[in-house]
């Protein structure tokens, strides 16, 4: 059994003011990915990729990290308008939660990354993924509450 590391799970939450259907209909769709993102890796998606996102969906991505790179994620949990998560080669998964507040016209979001799910959660946690993550979540929760303000 490999070791986990309680560090690379990160978990960040913030209230949106938008339903969650309108935050999962973006979640959805690939090709809106890069106007929440806050690490500014995300640039677009790719053409193959599905307009919207299903349990199981393969959805490719251009990236840039430094150098500009394309990936491909698989959707590895889908519940309409509450939850959706997916992962890449590496293993690691992103995750957004979704909870309707009140009358439903907010929303508490949670954004998750695990890199304990990693193929080498061990070399994340020496490139310090998870300090770096945190800081990009609680930027891309940002960019979407301002999105829906």
């Amino acid at each position: 059994m490999s070791k986990t590391f309680p560090e690379l799970f990160v978990s960040v939450e913030k209230v949106v003011p938008t339903s969650a259907d309108r935050i999962f209909e973006l979640l959805a769709d690939p090709a809106r990915h890069s106007e929440i993102d806050g690490s500014g890796s995300v640039k677009k998606s790719l053409v193959e990729t599905p307009q919207r996102l299903t349990m199981g969906a393969k959805f490719g991505m251009s990236m840039k990290l430094g150098v500009p790179y394309k990936i491909t994620n698989t959707v590895i949990e889908f519940e309409e308008d509450r939850r959706i998560a997916w992962r890449h080669f590496g293993g690691h998964t992103w995750r957004y939660i979704l909870e309707p507040i009140g009358d439903g016209t907010q929303t508490k979001v949670t954004e998750q990354f695990d890199g304990n799910t990693s193929k080498l959660p061990f070399a994340l946690k020496l490139q310090k993924a998870h300090i770096r993550n945190k800081k990009s979540i609680e930027k891309t929760l940002d960019n979407l509450a301002a999105l829906f303000s």
